[in-house]
């Protein structure tokens, strides 16, 4: 492991170790990030990702939140998957609330991840990903 990903783990595990001991100290005070280029709370870096990421078929729905937090919907249930985000260039890694960790990759309008190809709703990769989806359903 290189020495930045040793400071990248110490630092996780430290803001970790904090936050579950109560001892975290609160964040002073920023102007806020527009919703286009959010400031990932570990890494302080500028990204353009923040917004809603969708499935083509609209069963998963993520949400990349300015604070550095994610919000994830699987069909009817609501908040199915919560944590926080870090993005660094077009990699995002995740830390769920219950504990597990993912990672996915940013190609323009389209984000892979979990074996998934999610797109940034709205954009014209999603309107195609949807207007394929529909065109290849069996009729009847």
């Amino acid at each position: 492991m290189s020495g930045s990903h040793h400071r990248k783990a110490a630092t996780v595990f430290l803001a970790a170790a904090l936050t579950g001991c109560g001892t975290e100290t609160p964040p002073g005070p920023q102007a806020t990030p527009s919703a286009t280029q959010a400031r990932s709370p570990v890494s302080g870096t500028v990204h353009p990702y923040v917004g809603m990421w969708v499935t083509a078929d609209g069963h998963i729905r993520q949400e990349l939140l300015p604070d550095g937090r994610y919000d994830e919907a699987r069909g009817d249930r609501a908040s199915a998957y919560t944590g926080r985000y870090e993005v660094t260039g077009e990699h995002i890694d995740y830390w769920d609330d219950s504990g597990f960790t993912a990672d996915g990759r940013f190609d323009g309008d389209v984000l892979h991840h979990g074996g998934y190809l999610f797109y940034r709703e709205g954009s014209a990769a999603h309107r195609n990903a949807v207007a394929e989806r529909a065109s290849n359903r069996p009729s009847g």
